[in-house]
C-alpha cells in the first residue's frame, strides 16, 4: 500500500498571499531601485510592473513613497535638467527623455524653464567641439548645425551659437 503524500508548503497554507501583489515586497523593490538612482514614478511603477508585480500594490507603495517625499516628479525634473544641461544637452533633448519617463508636459516645461540660459549652453557646446572660431564657410556653419541639433538644441540656439543667421549674411 503507497505511502500518503505529503502536502506541500502552498497547499498547507492556501491562503500564502500572491508575492506579486505584496506591497511590502514591492516596497522594498522601489527602495533597492531608488537607492541606485532616482526615478520618476510613472517610470518606478512600470518598472515595479515589469518585475511583476500587481499594478495595484506597485500604485500602492507609489503613493505611499510619494506622499513620504521619497518620490517627487518636480524634483526629478529639475535634476534631470540640470544634470544633463550640464553634459551639454539642449532642451529639445531633454524634453523628449522626460516624456519617455511618463512626466506631465507642465513639468517638463516648468523643468526647462528653470534650467541654464539655453543660448549659452548651446555656443558652449559648439565652442567646446570645435573651437572658440566662429565658422568661417556655410559648410562649418552646418556641420556645427547639426551638432548641436543632435545634442537636442533649436533652431534659435542654433543660429546664436554658430552665427548662422541667412538675413545678415
Amino acid at each position: 500500500m503507497p505511502l500518503p503524500r505529503s502536502r506541500s508548503a502552498s497547499q498547507q497554507h492556501p491562503a500564502n498571499p500572491d508575492p506579486r501583489a505584496d506591497p511590502e515586497a514591492a516596497r522594498a523593490a522601489a527602495v533597492a531601485l531608488l537607492a541606485r538612482r532616482d526615478f520618476a514614478s510613472a517610470e518606478l511603477r512600470a518598472k515595479l510592473c515589469s518585475k511583476g508585480f500587481e499594478e495595484a500594490a506597485a500604485g500602492q507603495v507609489i503613493a505611499e513613497l510619494v506622499a513620504r517625499g521619497v518620490l517627487d516628479d518636480r524634483r526629478f525634473a529639475e535634476d534631470y535638467v540640470n544634470w544633463h544641461a550640464r553634459r551639454g544637452q539642449g532642451p529639445i533633448r531633454i524634453a523628449a527623455q522626460l516624456r519617455r519617463c511618463g512626466l506631465p508636459e507642465e513639468l517638463v516645461d516648468a523643468a526647462l524653464a528653470s534650467g541654464p540660459d539655453w543660448h549659452a549652453l548651446a555656443r558652449r557646446a559648439r565652442s567646446a567641439k570645435f573651437g572658440r572660431q566662429p565658422p568661417a564657410t556655410w559648410a562649418d556653419k552646418a556641420r556645427q548645425a547639426r551638432f548641436l541639433q543632435y545634442r537636442g538644441f533649436s533652431s534659435d540656439h542654433i543660429g546664436a551659437a554658430t552665427g548662422a543667421n541667412p538675413d545678415v549674411d
